[in-house]
């Protein structure tokens, strides 16, 4: 069974391209961790770790979506871009 885990922070890179703007994920959890995107990605498709952010109280699913053939964390009520990601703090 998968570990859930909140996400409370992203580092972003510079990059215009929503899609490619998440470089790292971030929580709270035993005093703090980060994980690259790419690690996340697989450990979600492993099925080892699900992810979500708290959106106006309301627990948001993450999920891996892809766009011109790229991978990349998003949550499930974004359309295309990951804004309920994008709108999380910077991770220190």
């Amino acid at each position: 069974m998968a570990e859930t885990y909140r996400i409370t922070c992203v580092r972003k890179s510079d990059g215009r391209n929503p899609h490619e703007r998440i470089r790292k994920i971030g929580g709270p959890a035993g005093g703090g961790w980060t994980l690259t995107q790419e690690d996340a990605i697989v450990g979600i498709e492993a099925g080892k770790w699900r992810f979500y952010v708290s959106v106006d109280g309301v627990e948001v699913w993450v999920t891996v979506g892809r766009y011109l053939g790229r991978e990349y964390l998003k949550t499930l009520d974004d359309s295309l871009h990951p804004d309920g990601l994008l709108s999380l703090p910077e991770c220190r």
